[in-house]
Formats: structure tokens, C-alpha cells, sequence
């Protein structure tokens, strides 16, 4: 009896270990983007949504980015820059290093990182 009374307690440890409370995918669709950050969503969608979730809610294979984690002065404009050149060690999820992403230039992720930026702001980031 105390084999499965402890194994029970293990598994829900277990999963409650692999629960994700700071990164919660949401299934409401993000508002429609302004005109000014249209360009940046469509690269997002294009280069990130994969991983990230289209709105940037985050997928299992990546964080979302409506979170402080990834505010301004905690991830700057240049942390991205270097997450696509470089590709990124895990350090604040469980997801994985972040490959570098090829055929994104300069001018894509500056789009990107504004589309990004106003999701923040439309969802209280900062």
C-alpha cells in the first residue's frame, strides 16, 4: 500500500513540476496588429510562430513573450537581435537551446522586436 501511495505522490509531483504556470498558452487569438507593426507580424508568424505561438503565446517547443521575463529592461531590443544571429542557451525555460535562425536579417527582427513590443505593451508587459 505504501509503494502506491508513494508512486502517486511521485507522478503528481511530477507533473506538477512539468506544469507551466508562468508561460500559459492562451487559445484567445491575439488582437489584429495596427498597420505600423502588420510587417512585423507577418516575419514573426513566418520565423518565430513556430515556437513561440502566433501572438507570441508560446508553444511546448518555446516560451511566449507576454511575459516580464522578456520586458524591455529585463530582454532589450539587442537580446533578440542576437537570439536570431546567434541562436540562445537555455537559461529561463525548459524548452531547449534556440538554434540561430538563417535568412532574418537585420531589418526582419527590428520589425519583429516592434510587433513584440506592442503585444507586451497590449498585454501590460510594459
Amino acid at each position: 500500500m505504501h509503494k502506491i501511495y508513494y508512486f502517486a505522490l511521485c507522478f503528481t509531483l511530477f507533473l506538477s513540476a512539468c506544469t507551466d504556470v508562468e508561460n500559459p498558452v492562451s487559445s484567445t487569438p491575439p488582437p489584429a496588429a495596427p498597420t505600423e507593426f502588420a510587417g512585423g507580424e507577418k516575419r514573426f508568424n513566418s520565423n518565430c510562430a513556430g515556437c513561440h505561438g502566433i501572438g507570441a503565446v508560446g508553444t511546448d517547443r518555446g516560451p511566449s513573450f507576454i511575459s516580464k521575463i522578456y520586458e524591455p529592461n529585463h530582454h532589450g531590443d539587442a537580446a533578440f537581435h542576437m537570439a536570431v544571429k546567434s541562436g540562445v542557451r537555455q537559461h529561463h525555460w525548459n524548452f531547449g537551446n534556440m538554434p540561430k535562425i538563417s535568412g532574418v536579417d537585420k531589418d526582419d527582427v527590428k520589425q519583429i522586436v516592434s510587433y513584440v513590443r506592442w503585444l507586451q505593451r497590449e498585454n501590460g508587459i510594459h
